[in-house]
């Protein structure tokens, strides 16, 4: 079929009828069928079940050092686990503080210790005038909510396949010193699945920030969540990256286990500078004696080490990689030529990132879900929840069982033309 733009009114109007006919067919189906969130499958967790059968009543729950790890204390976490995690991280053990389940309660509380107590002995954002953070567009939706909640201003910064625009970057960061920060999602980026290249990643650890507190918030929630085994996009690592352009202090780097054991049980942590660590230990050694160390303890005995949790998300890859495959050649199939709409083909990560023509995301989204099928709301990609082009979509392929999840997707290219005909035909008049 010729692109749509090509078609004249007539067959446009035909092809409105056509695609009205197979929708109503597919109202009919009283369809159920959830993609809102990048959530793991039960199929997934399922996979990480052992890990309830490594520590039981009988066993010796003490560390390498004579740690008992049913008692208080070890604020930082303790050590074998902080080996675990640095590996997979890419850092030194010595850099890394563990926490609890979630990586964006780290995020949080980081944000939220430097409104009230200010980093590094700079005073605490709330008794400035103004704050404001730099948000990559589309992004993530949770990233935004944290910098809204605390009311600070957040500015648009468009993402390309190599990263942010980073010419926006160094000249907001130079010029503003309201400025406090960035959100990064550095590697299969949330949606698009972009991984930043190695120019982004080197023009990022030699930011010249005006603030002296400005700091790099730098999630990679999806280091090692690769869908092939051979064709991976890799990250030059930020920290090691800063110290050598003698930014040392420049970046907080977050990561989790959440998709990779169970997203509610598994183990946060933060990687940055020595002088960042004494910084955030001052202020965390008031918020808790410790966190779960029998938790820590039950990853790391059942991993064994990094090789075990590569193995351990090959066994994911496999299950989510058909899931992608398939959303993609639906919308190939679907919607390849007809110049309506665009989309990423991620090699890791959990989303794909769709464009619309401009001002029918929210139609699209609003019709699946007339339809049965839910998906993330059109705009939550974008800080305030407000697209200004109203285009973008994002794809959460991992939840679904994959017949459900082909179904919810030709449901979607449906809704894509219906609404894009529709907006041509306006256009039109």
């Amino acid at each position: 079929m010729k692109p749509y733009s090509e078609m004249t009114k007539e067959e446009l109007l035909a092809l409105r009828k056509d695609l009205k006919a197979k929708y109503h067919e597919f109202q009919g189906r009283d369809l159920k069928l959830d993609m809102s969130r990048g959530k793991p499958s039960v199929d997934q967790l399922d996979l990480s079940m052992g890990m309830m059968d490594v520590l039981s009543s009988n066993d010796d729950l003490t560390c390498e050092d004579g740690t008992d790890c049913r008692n208080y204390g070890v604020l930082t976490g303790i050590d074998e686990a902080k080996e675990l995690l640095a590996d997979m991280m890419e850092v030194n053990p010595n850099t890394v503080i563990l926490y609890g389940n979630s990586s964006l309660n780290v995020m949080y509380d980081t944000v939220s210790r430097a409104m009230t107590h200010g980093i590094m002995g700079n005073t605490p954002w709330c008794k400035l005038d103004k704050v404001k953070f730099l948000c990559p567009v589309p992004g993530y939706d949770r990233h935004f909510a944290i910098t809204e909640y605390f009311g600070i201003e957040m500015i648009n910064v468009p993402m390309s396949p190599t990263g942010p625009d980073m010419d926006m970057v160094e000249e907001l960061v130079a010029a503003d010193d309201a400025i406090k920060g960035i959100w990064c999602v550095p590697k299969y980026s949330n949606p698009q699945g972009y991984s930043y290249s190695d120019e982004t990643v080197r023009r990022f650890a030699r930011l010249e920030p005006a603030a002296p507190d400005f700091r790099i918030f730098w999630d990679n929630a999806y280091g090692v969540h690769h869908l092939y085994d051979h064709d991976q996009d890799h990250l030059i690592e930020i920290l090691a990256e800063c110290k050598r352009a003698g930014n040392p202090d420049l970046v907080y780097k977050f990561a989790s286990t959440s998709k990779i054991s169970f997203p509610g049980s598994g183990i946060a942590a933060l990687a940055t500078s020595h002088n960042n660590l004494e910084d955030i230990v001052a202020q965390l050694k008031n918020q808790t004696i410790g966190h779960d160390k029998v938790n820590q303890l039950r990853h790391v005995r059942y991993f064994g080490d990094i090789h075990g949790m590569v193995e351990h998300m090959r066994k994911h890859a496999d299950i989510i990689r058909p899931k992608f495959e398939a959303v993609e050649d639906i919308l190939e199939k679907e919607l390849g030529g007809l110049g309506i709409g665009e989309w990423t083909k991620p090699k890791g990560g959990y989303f794909i990132s769709f464009d619309s023509l401009e001002g029918c995301a929210k139609n699209i989204v609003a019709r699946c879900k007339k339809a049965g099928v839910v998906m993330t709301g059109a705009g939550a990609t974008y800080p305030y929840g407000k697209d200004p082009y109203d285009s973008n979509i994002r794809i959460a392929p991992t939840y679904p069982p994959l017949g459900d999840l082909i179904i919810a997707t030709e449901l979607f290219a449906l809704c894509v033309k219906l609404t894009s005909v529709e907006k041509l035909l306006k256009d039109m008049q």
